[in-house]
């Protein structure tokens, strides 16, 4: 009747299906134990399955470090929208905004030791970058500090350019020199 790999293929599918289908059903009982919105915890479960596509593209395309780094940020993403929505953490996205910049920081280490199987600094240098400077900026959404940003930026933009260029100096520090063939014996 049908194929070998008809067979396999049609058995992946509904096995994709049968897993979408429990992880949804399960997102939706608890947003509907907890009260949440069922369009919330169907944002949330986008973004999930958004990093789960992109998790099983790195890993049937060898060293696609790209695809890596939006799994990690869409699955941290879609948790944290999940776990707002169902008041677990009880902070509206609106507030939180800055943790975009600290999920891409989050994302793009782990995709640097992909693509290279070890850290690089050209990876690891601005990952920590993206997180501090989403923590900086969470301090301001949250209303921690008695001045607005603006405030700040007016009076402590040059700490801006000393980091910049502490930032340019650790990428630099960590690539590597193009490596001279001197097995080559000069003779004229």
């Amino acid at each position: 009747m049908f194929s070998p790999l008809t067979r396999r293929l049609i058995a992946r599918c509904i096995f994709i299906i049968g897993l979408l289908l429990m992880f949804l059903g399960s997102a939706f009982l608890l947003g509907t134990i907890t009260g949440a919105s069922w369009i919330s915890v169907l944002r949330a479960f986008f973004f999930v399955i958004l990093g789960s596509g992109c998790a099983v593209l790195a890993i049937k395309l060898n060293k696609r470090s790209l695809y890596l780094f939006f799994a990690g940020f869409f699955m941290l993403l879609g948790f944290f929208l999940f776990l707002s929505a169902l008041k677990i953490i009880p902070v509206s996205f609106s507030q939180a905004w800055p943790l975009i910049s600290v999920f891409s920081g989050f994302a793009l280490i782990p995709a640097g030791w992909h693509r290279y199987g070890a850290f690089r600094s050209r990876y690891v240098v601005p990952g920590i970058a993206f997180i501090i400077l989403g923590s900086v900026l969470l301090i301001f959404s949250f209303n921690m500090v008695p001045f607005s940003f603006a405030h700040f930026m007016m009076q402590w933009w040059p700490l801006l350019v000393v980091l910049t260029g502490l930032l340019l100096v650790l990428i630099s520090l960590g690539s590597k020199p193009p490596v001279e063939d001197t097995s080559q014996n000069k003779e004229s």
